[in-house]
């Protein structure tokens, strides 16, 4: 994989990271929902004026651009492996920007799934 294929990769990962995190912190600011047919639609419009959903809901079209252009490169069996970098950015990103905790156990997966990505890049050379 040449480094351009690899940037649209990444692009595509760290960006749907950005939609996760963005879209938790609009349900954060919204509180827990709990749909009915008597709420539903006003639910839906207290997410959709959430900013930061607005901003998430972008980052994932985005991510989806620049996901496809990455897939047109690379075959699917090394692509779709490094989604689980996701997981370690999303984890990051909510132990930092929303305050949740950040385990022993949760930066052993963390570290176990690296090991996993560094193998699989390897593995498409």
């Amino acid at each position: 994989m040449n480094l351009s294929t690899f940037g649209f990769i990444l692009s595509g990962i760290c960006l749907n990271a950005a939609a996760q995190l963005l879209l938790k912190a609009g349900t954060n600011a919204v509180g827990a929902i709990h749909l009915s047919m008597a709420n539903w639609f006003a639910t839906g419009i207290k997410l959709i004026t959430q900013l930061p959903i607005l901003a998430g809901l972008t980052c994932y079209v985005v991510s989806v651009v620049v996901w496809i252009i990455g897939l047109s490169r690379v075959d699917v069996t090394i692509a779709y492996p490094l989604l689980s970098l996701g997981y370690i950015l999303n984890a990051i990103g909510a132990w930092y920007f929303l305050g949740e905790a950040m385990s022993y156990q949760r930066m052993l997966a963390i570290a176990i799934i690296i090991v996993g990505v560094a193998l699989l890049i390897r593995s498409g050379n």
